[in-house]
């Protein structure tokens, strides 16, 4: 579906707070190192929170509150992951930590490398390919390393043994066999029964299908998101839900996200802001999923606040039937300067809309609520950490979207943490055709990426309607990748409409070609990076790409619109018609907003299947050859700035403070003792 994200309030403050506002910018000096560590395909880079110390006393107690109740739900995202992460997690820290044996063996730096990737993919399964991670190191030494560890310092399930745990899960991290994709959405097979995912337990794709559909009325215009926040397991023969709630699944982790949530309350910016984070603790109690429509109304319309978060069940990415929301949260306040931008675009929303090259029958009449911002994220949480989204856009459900309006959001310090981390890579001197696009990227390219990224959140995902009596969720597993396809298209569409230089947005005429190349170059090419040779794309925004990359070059080939030229054995991206290849977009959005609105499912089928999986094994052995040369990391992660409460001896809040000294490792232990409070499976 969307990206996610829930903005929360802004206010002046008294007298007392602006006084202890400091008047020293707020950015990172020389010595601010952004590189944390590096292992198997990930590097890990910091972030830095720009303008936290110059935020009023309250402001900054409110973030502090949200950012405790953003980790509280670390371990929820690790069991719905799959329901042996937490027990596998835990004996691999319990090893790390007390293990008093031969550190330096190659055997031990492949253990420490499976841990830092399981932080990194919160279990035992990569986060972007899905295919469980496979250890570099034998079961026998595993074994050797468990039992060399006092047992009274493990953390055992249930009083089981060392022997008992071992015997249960190493099949699981080791055969091959066993659970090897966390999602499957390999057509003709039961995506539900083949997913390793803790969203079903014992039920069929189809038994699951005929559950909720029984449930779905489709006279109602205003439905809730049926199973997002629930398992669903056969119980005495029958399938029912597991809910996620205070008193449900999930409880413990659950009663202390509510309590950070009302600590917030008390100092929230305004009254608006308390209506919104006390809908979101009833939701929380009750499990009840018009409760969630009515806390997402509420925030939705809360447009003057400046603190904001997103803290729940919000994505359904990672279900193979896109229903199923995986727990995820960032907090965050507006950036004032950078918002001029994004507030512009939402300004012109309707004459974005008007003018959209779909048909006018799924266009919206009216556009409602649409607001946009940018902003800095002050912590990150769940299916946000370690990798995290640079952009996002709420609520989810459709008929909200359609009603109320939806909110956009660009994370500025993410990118700038990007921009800093990629300087003198390489990279494009390798993959780009000539100095031309060389120039264009170095000149526009942070530019228009940023400007893609709030064209897709602010105005993508909230185009467009669907027909009357079209089910939200008739595209099934091919509904998210299209999502992201439409959204896509869209920026990609207006970047290169002369309103975007009109707007003062785009300098001249000529920037937009810096996105439109790199698109095409990284959706057709250099993403493969990201994808083991001889496999399928899978990820959802992976196949985004290479459907519209694809297609286009496929499309313009009459007219020679895009090529792949060689040169010197290498494979290039050429692009011969940026106007021809604008028009290729609209034509291609046109469509893919026809299938959205009429909910067709074969078409969504075929234009996924084509363009979107299938990958050309000699182009991509080539890429990956070039790019192991370049010694780079496909893939980045961060950690967490540390916020601590400075209290006066009658324990009042006088400041919060805020550091970056805290490295990779130490972080994730912190958290597993800090933050842990769940039973090994659920």
């Amino acid at each position: 579906m969307l990206s996610t994200l829930f903005l929360l309030a802004a206010c002046t403050g008294n007298k007392s707070e602006t006084s202890q506002v400091s008047s020293e910018p707020d950015i990172p000096d020389s010595t601010f190192q952004y590189k944390v560590d590096r292992f198997a395909d990930v590097e890990i880079l910091r972030y830095y929170v720009h303008g936290f110390k110059t935020l009023p006393l309250a402001q900054k107690e409110l973030i502090y509150y949200l950012s405790q109740a953003a980790l509280e739900g670390r371990d929820i995202l690790f069991d719905q992951h799959n329901r042996y992460n937490l027990t596998i997690r835990r004996v691999c820290e319990g090893v790390y930590e007390n293990y008093m044996g031969d550190k330096s063996s190659e055997d031990w730096k492949n253990f420490e490398t499976y841990l830092k990737q399981i932080w990194m993919a919160n279990g035992i399964h990569h986060h972007y390919s899905e295919d469980k991670i496979m250890p570099k190191f034998s079961q026998n030494y595993f074994v050797s390393i468990v039992k060399g560890v006092d047992p009274g310092r493990m953390p055992f399930r249930d009083g089981m043994a060392a022997d008992e745990t071992l015997k249960e899960i190493m099949p699981i991290m080791f055969d091959t066999k066993v659970m090897p994709k966390r999602m499957n959405q390999a057509a003709g097979a039961d995506i539900v029964a083949t997913s390793a995912v803790n969203f079903y337990e014992g039920v069929t794709q189809k038994e699951v299908e005929d559950f909720y559909n029984a449930m779905k009325d489709p006279n109602d215009n205003t439905p809730v998101s049926y199973g997002l926040n629930s398992k669903v397991v056969k119980k005495d023969g029958a399938v029912v839900e597991q809910v996620w709630k205070l008193g449900g699944m999930y409880d413990k982790a659950i009663e202390r996200i509510v309590g950070w949530l009302e600590k917030a309350v008390g100092v929230a910016e305004n009254e608006q802001q308390k209506e919104v984070i006390n809908s979101l603790i009833s939701y929380y109690k009750s499990g009840d999923l018009k409760t969630f429509d009515d806390y997402s109304v509420k925030w939705v319309t809360d447009t003057v606040s400046r603190v904001d978060f997103i803290n729940g069940f919000i994505e359904t990415y990672t279900d193979p039937l896109g229903m199923k929301a995986t727990w995820e949260s960032v907090v965050n306040f507006k950036s004032e300067e950078a918002s001029k931008r994004t507030q512009l675009i939402s300004d012109n929303a309707q004459w974005f809309e008007t003018n959209s090259p779909i048909d006018n029958k799924f266009k919206k009449e009216e556009v409602k609520g649409v607001s946009a911002k940018v902003i800095t994220a002050a912590i990150l949480g769940g299916d946000c950490y370690p990798a995290t989204p640079i952009g996002i856009n709420l609520p989810n459900a459709n008929w909200i979207r359609r009603d109320h309006g939806s909110k956009s959001v660009t994370i500025d310090n993410i990118t700038s943490a990007y921009d800093a981390a990629a300087q003198g890579s390489g990279f494009n001197e390798e993959f780009m055709w000539s100095d031309a696009e060389r120039e264009l990227s170095k000149k526009y390219g942070s530019l228009t990426d940023n400007l893609h990224t709030d064209l897709h959140e602010c105005l993508g995902h909230g185009s467009g309607k669907l027909l009357p009596g079209v089910d939200s969720d008739a595209l099934k597993a091919y509904g998210s990748p299209l999502e992201e396809t439409r959204a896509d298209l869209f920026a990609l569409y207006y970047l290169g409409d002369a309103k975007m230089v009109e707007l003062g947005l785009l300098p001249d005429a000529d920037s937009y070609k810096a996105s439109y190349y790199k698109y095409i170059m990284n959706g057709s090419m250099t993403q493969l990076t990201r994808v083991q040779l001889g496999k399928d794309i899978e990820q959802a925004h992976m196949r985004n790409r290479a459907i519209i990359s694809n297609w286009v070059i496929e499309n313009g080939k009459a007219e020679n619109v895009v090529e792949m030229k060689q040169r010197d054995g290498k494979t290039f991206i050429v692009v011969n018609d940026y106007a021809k290849l604008r028009n290729l977009f609209g034509k291609l959005l046109s469509e893919v907003q026809r299938i959205k609105s009429e909910g067709d499912f074969e078409a969504a089928k075929k234009l996924v299947e084509t363009y979107g999986v299938k990958v050309n094994q000699t182009l991509h052995k080539e890429i990956l050859d070039r790019y192991a040369k370049l010694d780079l990391a496909p893939y980045k992660g961060f950690v967490n700035p540390v916020y601590k409460l400075v209290t006066d001896k009658n324990g009042k809040v006088t400041d919060i403070t805020i550091s970056y000294d805290e490295n990779y490792i130490e972080q994730h232990l912190r958290y597993s003792k800090q933050y842990s409070v769940l039973p090994l499976k659920n």
